[in-house]
């Protein structure tokens, strides 16, 4: 039975894969752990040098070095030392054959592929005779270990921090760009265009009443706070309705709640049909905001 199945080399600032192992095997496992090493890649460089992510059978292992990571997937039956020492040895094989320049300027995915071979000699001799040759290498990989044992991943973390811009889940430097918002929507565009129109009315009275307050009136200078504080608001809620954001709900009660007081301090400012203008608009931003849902994309966990 082999115990190491999959092997992937990746760099780390961005993510790209660089080479890959090819496999037959249709194991159901081995293709979710194959994905979700795709999704580790892209957070690698919030995490130490060596990381561990266990399965139910089959375990992810990485290391880490000098911008490029080496990952694989080994069944569970593989002492940790012993995976280890087959990513030291890919890192060994990998850096005599790449410079790191080159590594450093490669644009598109897997520029290395011809690497591959190596990989498949490196998991034959590991499969075929259970480990290393130098039984001095896996002492040290093991006494290494002992001393900096290699963390310990929790994946759903990984998932839940990663995201992107322009309507992709928020992230950190890493990525889930497997999620992004919905399409914008016809009332979505009405919405940005009366909420930008709100905004505008609201900055500019706010505008004009401060040179009066600064003048003249100090006791106005709250109806200026509530002409500017309003604007910001609709400036944020059509960020919100764009962009997808952590707590939206909370954010979404909390900007409607400002615009609605702030429009009822300027009740003396504005009229009836002016107020329920305002208020209608924010209402409607809100309620738009909070039914655009996040929709999956597939993801191409093919190597």
């Amino acid at each position: 039975m082999s115990v190491i199945l999959f092997a992937f080399v990746v760099r780390v600032r961005d993510g790209l894969p660089l080479s890959a192992s090819t496999d037959f095997e249709h194991n159901r496992e081995l293709q979710q752990r194959k994905q979700q090493i795709k999704t580790i890649s892209k957070a690698l460089a919030r995490f130490p040098d060596r990381g561990t992510i266990k399965g139910q059978e089959l375990n992810i292992y990485f290391v880490s070095s000098e911008g490029v990571s080496y990952m694989t997937v080994c069944h569970c039956s593989l002492p940790v030392a012993k995976a280890f020492c087959f990513l030291e040895d890919l890192r060994w094989e990998f850096t005599a054959c790449f410079k790191s320049t080159v590594v450093a300027l490669a644009a598109r995915p897997y520029p290395f592929l011809e690497f591959d071979s190596i990989i498949q000699k490196l998991k034959q001799q590991y499969n075929h005779s259970g480990g290393p040759a130098l039984e001095v290498t896996l002492a040290e990989v093991q006494e290494e270990l002992r001393i900096h044992p290699p963390q310990v991943i929790n994946l759903d973390e990984v998932e839940l921090t990663n995201g992107t811009a322009n309507g992709h889940m928020e992230q950190g430097p890493g990525s889930g760009q497997n999620q992004r918002l919905e399409p914008v929507t016809a009332p979505g565009i009405l919405s940005l265009i009366l909420n930008i129109m709100c905004a505008s009315l609201n900055v500019i009275r706010g505008v004009h009443l401060m040179e009066y307050t600064f003048q003249d009136d100090y006791e106005s200078i709250w109806n200026v706070v509530a002409f500017l504080l309003a604007f910001a608001c609709c400036v944020f809620q059509c960020h919100l309705y764009l962009f997808h954001s952590s707590l939206k709900k909370l954010k979404c009660f909390t900007l409607l709640s400002v615009i609605v007081l702030c429009n009822l301090h300027l009740l003396g400012l504005r009229n009836a049909w002016q107020l329920l203008f305002h208020v209608s608009v924010a209402s409607l931003s809100t309620v738009l905001i909070l039914t655009r849902k996040v929709q999956d994309r597939t993801s191409d966990c093919g190597v």
